[in-house]
C-alpha cells in the first residue's frame, strides 16, 4: 500500500501561518482573552484562513508556546557554528531569558487552552533541555565549561529567570542572574590545549 504523501506548504501560506503566530504572541502576551478575530484581523488574514490553520483557541495558543520553544531550542546548534561553545551557551541562555517572559506573558492563555476537561497538555520542555545538553557538552569538550553540569542542573540554576517580574525592567536582573550562572559554569573547567 502506498502512503500518501503530505503536499508541500505553499510558500504564501507559511507566510501567513508565521504571521498569525508573530501577531497571536504579542495579542496573547497582552491579554489571554483576545477574540480571535483581533488575532486575524491584525495578522491581514481572513478567518477561513486563520480557522484552516488553527480551528481553535487552544491549538493557537499552544502552537504559539511550541513554536517559541522550538525557536529558541534550534538556536543552540547555530549558536555554535558562530560561537565559542560557552559564549553560545551565554547567548543561547539570553534566548532562553526571553521565551522566559513571553511564557510568562502567555502564562494566563496557557493555563485556559490546558485546563479544560479533555484540553490538550503544555507541550513538555524536550527541546531545550536538548538544546542546553548540546550547548553544555561542546563546552566541556572545549574545556570552557566545567564538566559533569547536566541541562537539569542548568535549568534548575536559571529557574529564577521565571521568577522575574516580565512587566519590569527584567533585562538587567536577567542578565547579572545568567552571568553569575555563566561564572559558576567556567569555574573549574580544564581548557584543552589546542
Amino acid at each position: 500500500m502506498h502512503e500518501k504523501k503530505s503536499a508541500p506548504v505553499r510558500v504564501d501560506a507559511q507566510r501567513n501561518r508565521e504571521r498569525i503566530l508573530e501577531v497571536a504572541l504579542a495579542e496573547l502576551t497582552e491579554a489571554a482573552d483576545v477574540p480571535l478575530s483581533t488575532i486575524a484581523k491584525k495578522a491581514g488574514v481572513g478567518q477561513a484562513t486563520f480557522y484552516r490553520n488553527f480551528p481553535h483557541r487552544e491549538a493557537l495558543v499552544l502552537e504559539v508556546f511550541r513554536h517559541e520553544m522550538h525557536q529558541v531550542a534550534d538556536s543552540a546548534s547555530q549558536l555554535l557554528e558562530s560561537a565559542a561553545p560557552d559564549e553560545a551557551l551565554r547567548e543561547w541562555l539570553d534566548r532562553l531569558a526571553q521565551f522566559a517572559m513571553t511564557k510568562a506573558g502567555l502564562a494566563e492563555a496557557i493555563r485556559q487552552a490546558t485546563s479544560a476537561p479533555g484540553a490538550p497538555a503544555k507541550p513538555g520542555h524536550a527541546p531545550i533541555t536538548d538544546a542546553a545538553q548540546l550547548l553544555l557538552c561542546a563546552g566541556e569538550e572545549a574545556g570552557t565549561i566545567r564538566a559533569g553540569v547536566t541541562a537539569d542542573d542548568l535549568l534548575l540554576a536559571v529557574g529564577g529567570l521565571w521568577q522575574i517580574d516580565p512587566e519590569g525592567d527584567w533585562q538587567p536582573r536577567a542578565g547579572r542572574l545568567l552571568d553569575l550562572v555563566m561564572d559558576g559554569l567556567r569555574a573549574g573547567a580544564t581548557r584543552r590545549a589546542d
